[in-house]
C-alpha cells in the first residue's frame, strides 16, 4: 500500500502543474490526500459511485475516476472541475496512480522475495522460478552487507541507505529486524574485496560522526549465482557477531577477515571450558594483572620480537626476558616458542569468546 504521503506528494506536484485540485479517497469515501479542503462532503458520493458500473462520473461539479490495482479497486480520484480539460487531467492523474500501485506492488514482491532467498524460505525451484518473474538476474556476482544501527534508528537508517544507492533496481536494500538494514548489492567482474571495503566505509559515513561507535557494517563473501545469497548473508552475519568478540575496535569487518575467530566462534562452551582446564590448569586469565596483559598484548603485536617488544614498553631486554619466564613458570607455556605462542593466543581469544557468550546469557 502507498503512503498517505506519497499520494500527497503526487497530487500536490500535479496540481502545481496543472492548477486543478485534486483528491484521492479510499472505497469508503475516507479522505487519503487532498489538495483543496472539505473534501468530506463527497464521501456518500464516493460510497455510490464505487457501486455503479462506471469508470468515471461527474458529480457535485467533481469529476469521479476509480483507480484499480490488479482488477481490485483501490481509490477513487476526484478533479475539481466538470470541463473537459478537468477531465484529461483526471485521466493522467488516476493513470499515474495506477503505475505507482504496480510499482510499489513489485517493490514489495521483490522485498518480499529478497528476505526469503537471506533467510533460506525458498525452495531452490522456486528462488529461479520468482526471480525470473520479477525481472531479477540470477547469474551475476553479489555481496550481503549488513548495517546494524542502534533500535531507535533502525527505520531512518532504512530510508537513509535507500537514498544512498539512489534507487538502483540492481541492488535490494530491506530489512529483516528493526537494527539490521541488509544490503545485497550487485558486484561487477572488476570489482573486489578492497572496493568493497570502500562501499560499507561510504555507507558508514552517510550516518555522520554522531553514530561513530554505534553503526557497524559486515559483509560476506562475493557470490555468483542467487541461490547463494543466503550464504553470503550468513557469513555478514557471522562476521558482525565474530567482530564485536575478537574486533571491537572495528566499525567495518568483512567474514574474510574473520580469521582465526570464526573457527572458535563454532566451537561449543563445554568443549572451551576444557581447552582453558587443560591449558591454564585450573587457573584464569583474570589472575593475570595488567602489566602482564599489556606485555603478552605487546609481544604478539610484535611478532614475537624481544628486542623490539621492549622499546616500546620502554623497559630493559632483561625485564621483559624476567617477565616472560615468570609467565612460562605460572602457565607452563614459553611464548618465545611459536607453539607455545599459538597456544597461548588461541587461549586468550577462546577465554574472549567464552566471557561474550556470558554476557548474551544475562
Amino acid at each position: 500500500m502507498i503512503s498517505n504521503q506519497i499520494l500527497q506528494n503526487t497530487i500536490e506536484g500535479l496540481k502545481g502543474i496543472t492548477r486543478i485540485d485534486l483528491c484521492i479517497m479510499d472505497t469508503e469515501g475516507k479522505v487519503m490526500a487532498t489538495t483543496f479542503g472539505e473534501a468530506e462532503i463527497y464521501e456518500k458520493s464516493v460510497q455510490s459511485f464505487v457501486e455503479s458500473p462506471a469508470d468515471s462520473q461527474v458529480i457535485q461539479g467533481c469529476q469521479f475516476f476509480k483507480v484499480f490495482d490488479d482488477r481490485q479497486l483501490e481509490y477513487i480520484l476526484l478533479a475539481n472541475g466538470g470541463s473537459d480539460d478537468v477531465y484529461m487531467v483526471g485521466k493522467i492523474a488516476a493513470f499515474q496512480i495506477q503505475n505507482l500501485l504496480v510499482a510499489y506492488k513489485e517493490r514489495f514482491d521483490k522485498d518480499n522475495f529478497i528476505k526469503n532467498l537471506l533467510l533460506d524460505n525458498l525452495l531452490l525451484v522456486d528462488i529461479y522460478n520468482r526471480a525470473k518473474k520479477l525481472h531479477i538476474e540470477t547469474d551475476v556476482r553479489r555481496v550481503v552487507f549488513i548495517v546494524e544501527t542502534p533500535n531507535d534508528k533502525g527505520s531512518n537508517a532504512l530510508e537513509s541507505v535507500r537514498s544512498l544507492f539512489g534507487g538502483k533496481t540492481k541492488d535490494f536494500i530491506t530489512a529483516v529486524d528493526e537494527k539490521n538494514v541488509i544490503v545485497v548489492k550487485e558486484v561487477t567482474g572488476s570489482e573486489g574485496y578492497e572496493d568493497l571495503n570502500k562501499t560499507a566505509k561510504v555507507i558508514l559515513d552517510s550516518f555522520g560522526s554522531a553514530s561513530a561507535g554505534d553503526v557497524h557494517i559486515a559483509y560476506g563473501t562475493i557470490v555468483n549465482d542467487i541461490k547463494e545469497v543466503s550464504r553470503s548473508y550468513k557469513e555478514a552475519r557471522m562476521a558482525l557477531d565474530v567482530g564485536k568478540i575478537f574486533f571491537s575496535d572495528r566499525d567495518i569487518i568483512a567474514y574474510s577477515a574473520l580469521g582465526i575467530g570464526r573457527l572458535i566462534y563454532q566451537l561449543p562452551i563445554p568443549l572451551c571450558k576444557m581447552f582453558i582446564k587443560e591449558i591454564f590448569d585450573g587457573k584464569s586469565t583474570d589472575d593475570f594483572d595488567d602489566e602482564t596483559l599489556i606485555t603478552i598484548n605487546k609481544f604478539f603485536e610484535n611478532s614475537l620480537n624481544v628486542s623490539e617488544t621492549s622499546r616500546q614498553l620502554y623497559i630493559h631486554r632483561n625485564t621483559l626476558v624476567y617477565r616472560l619466564d615468570k609467565l612460562q613458570k605460572a602457565t607452563g607455556l614459553d611464548l618465545r616458542v611459536f607453539e607455545d605462542a599459538i597456544t597461548f593466543k588461541i587461549a586468550l581469544m577462546v577465554v574472549k569468546y567464552m566471557k561474550y557468550m556470558e554476557t548474551l546469557d544475562y
